[in-house]
């Protein structure tokens, strides 16, 4: 969650196995350290980790369009986030007509944002990539895009709303990568299903970076109640195995936060 318009990818650290996250957000813990990490990982890198370690099966973690733009220019930024992440499940599974579907609903909520007319062009080019399956040059577009939204944000003084972007694409990242996890028997996978202590740590700082006002209301604060929750119950990881009802629990938690965002 890039902190300035290149942060995305720059600084995302994937732990390997067997990390734990942080207690509070408030109050992030020292954390063990992974045994493998790359400094330039990005929403895309992580779901490749997950695809190269889990067998996932893309396609059944599809979902309904979103609903209708809300007012709320917040929780459509935290909507247009997750759509970002659906842009990158979509590109794992390499089905085109799906991907020019999400891309117009991102395109829908980027006019609602009032970016609609600047960001057209570059969406519509990613449209054509996945028709002609040009699926690598499509790869550099999704996160070059995801950048851009973030920069014209800031650009126009939303730093809530580029703040925003970020949670929501973690969001539906982590939501997918814990449904995936849920699926497999391999205890030494299940950490995954809460990215790594990096990740929840950039979700932590983005929450914590957002106004006063804005984390006060009411999904933004469960949001935030929600990354706590998932802190404590990961907090001893380096010490005791993960257990499946710990991973079960985490996927629901994200889960819960996807519909209730989606919620008319």
């Amino acid at each position: 969650m890039p902190a300035n318009p290149s942060r995305l990818s720059r600084t995302i650290c994937i732990a390997a196995l067997g990390l734990c996250l942080g207690q509070a957000l408030a109050d992030p813990p020292a954390i063990v350290s992974p045994s493998v990490s790359n400094a330039d990982q990005t929403p895309a890198d992580f779901l490749d980790l997950v695809g190269q370690r889990a067998k996932a099966r893309w396609r059944l973690l599809f979902r309904p369009p979103p609903p209708t733009p809300p007012t709320d220019r917040g929780r459509a930024a935290l909507i247009l986030g997750s759509l970002l992440g659906d842009s990158l499940l979509v590109w794992q599974a390499a089905d085109s007509q799906q991907f020019r579907n999400n891309n117009q609903d991102v395109l829908t909520y980027c006019r609602m944002l009032g970016l609609g007319e600047k960001l057209m062009p570059r969406l519509m080019a990613q449209g054509k990539m996945a028709e002609d399956s040009e699926w690598k040059d499509l790869r550099h577009e999704i996160v070059d895009g995801h950048q851009e939204l973030v920069r014209l944000l800031r650009e126009q003084r939303d730093e809530d709303l580029a703040l925003m972007i970020d949670l929501g694409l973690w969001l539906r990242i982590l939501e997918i990568t814990s449904a995936i996890v849920a699926e497999t028997a391999a205890v030494e996978l299940r950490p995954l299903c809460i990215g790594s202590p990096a990740i929840l740590q950039e979700m932590r700082d983005d929450f914590s970076r957002l106004s006063a006002s804005k984390r006060e209301e009411a999904i933004l604060k469960r949001i935030g109640i929600s990354i706590h929750e998932i802190s404590t119950l990961w907090k001893d990881a380096d010490k005791v195995p993960p257990t499946q009802i710990q991973v079960v629990t985490t996927q629901e938690m994200f889960t819960g936060l996807m519909q209730a965002l989606m919620d008319k």
